[in-house]
């Protein structure tokens, strides 16, 4: 009859293989940290993994007082431990008592070392950072002198403007001496007094772009006094001068774009300004004759001339109307003389004259009016419309109606 286990024997039993293996109870293993975490007992589980495999791994909270570094996923370290089995899942998995950092592992820490001591030193400090100058002339290039990176620079700075000059400072940024190299160069470039400094290479690994991380050449930067801009690697590279520079570009390319100015956006720009201020300037002129145009009318109107002019038309105007009103008076005054003309007409004695009537007086110009004033005898003169009589009395002679008048 056969053997039959249940899962509980054959895990056991590989479990007990796994422990009575020398080599699985104390062995290193190198990989790549992924699907790390953080339990909240304390314990830490994560993966090894490299091109061709993945091992699933876990430290217990006891073991972590060796731990030197917070792990992250994409680490390069070095796991140490037993390889057991775990009983209830069938699955087998590292049993980490110390895990240590490895090549790129270590460049990391002492990059995050560094940052940290660099930003505490307050080098990273915004009020530091210099104004990159909107307009430059000059632009210096610190970079090795073949490979994208120069050319993208020259292309993309060409093309958006031809007038500006570009002096290239052919550094090496890789290896042995090239921190040494980058720091001659900023230098070089700063005495030529550049408008602005490009510091950069192409992508790479975090050794290849290690020359970038020294805190020499961050001081470099950092002390520099024309404005710098840090283009390293691709956009997900990170560096210690991408936090020191006064600006940080993501590739060589859009540094080239930061610090060089497009001439036609400028041009097109200035002719906008130039028809905004040929507008201005005529609206300007437009008002400013206007404004002339009313007060010459005003000094017109003030001048003393017009006011002579003024003047001259009100005396004329009130010569004209007294005129009217003497004609007016004129007017009325002989329409009421010929009335009083009539009248007196009618009371003239010559009037009465020229209808057979006469006027007597005596020699002493008294009107005789009746003949108790005359004598016999008394020279009368008698006047009548074509001359004068003189009348010798002859006699008086009363009549009836006079005493009948003088009775009355």
């Amino acid at each position: 009859m056969r053997s039959v286990y249940t899962v509980k024997q054959v895990n056991a039993y590989i479990k007990n293989m796994f422990a009575q293996d020398f080599m699985l109870n104390r062995i290193y293993i190198k990989g790549e940290v992924s699907n790390c975490k953080y339990h909240t007992s304390g314990h830490i589980y994560f993966s090894l993994k490299d091109e061709s495999g993945l091992i699933a791994c876990v430290m217990f909270a006891g073991s972590r007082s060796g731990l030197s570094f917070r792990m992250r996923d994409g680490q390069q370290v070095i796991a140490g431990g037993s390889i057991g089995v775990y009983e209830r899942d069938g699955k087998y998995q590292l049993y980490a008592k110390e895990i240590l950092l490895d090549g790129a592992g270590l460049l990391h820490e002492k990059f995050e070392a560094l940052k940290k001591e660099l930003a505490e030193m307050g080098m990273f400090a915004p009020e530091y950072k210099q104004p990159i100058p909107k307009f430059v002339q000059t632009v210096g290039i610190v970079t090795a002198s073949t490979g994208a990176a120069v050319r993208d620079i020259i292309n993309i700075a060409s093309r958006r403007n031809p007038f500006v000059q570009l002096l290239l400072y052919p550094a090496q940024v890789q290896g042995e001496g090239a921190a040494a190299s980058i720091i001659r160069g900023i230098h070089v470039l700063e005495r030529k007094n550049v408008d602005v400094i490009i510091v950069g290479r192409g992508g790479g690994s975090i050794e290849d772009l290690w020359a970038f991380n020294e805190e020499a050449v961050a001081r470099a930067v950092f002390e520099c006094r024309v404005p710098i801009i840090s283009a390293v690697g691709h956009e997900t590279d990170t560096t210690i001068i991408d936090f020191v520079a006064d600006m940080r570009a993501p590739t060589p390319s859009a540094a080239a774009e930061l610090a060089v100015y497009d001439y036609r956006d400028v041009k097109q720009v200035l002719g906008e300004k130039r028809e905004r201020i040929k507008r201005q300037m005529l609206s300007k002129i437009e008002k400013e004759r206007a404004r002339a145009a009313q007060a010459a009318l005003k000094l017109k109107l003030s001048h003393p001339r017009q006011k002579l002019f003024n003047n001259r038309q009100y005396a004329a105007d009130l010569e004209n109307k007294i005129r009217t009103l003497l004609e007016e008076k004129l007017r009325t005054s002989r329409h009421r003389l010929a009335i009083y003309a009539e009248r007196m007409k009618g009371l003239s004695p010559l009037s009465k004259l020229s209808q057979g009537y006469s006027y007597i007086e005596n020699s002493r110009k008294e009107n005789i009016k009746s003949v108790l004033q005359v004598e016999k005898g008394e020279i009368l003169q008698v006047y009548m419309t074509d001359g004068v009589v003189q009348a010798k009395v002859c006699g008086v002679e009363e009549q009836g109606i006079c005493e009948s008048k003088e009775g009355v």
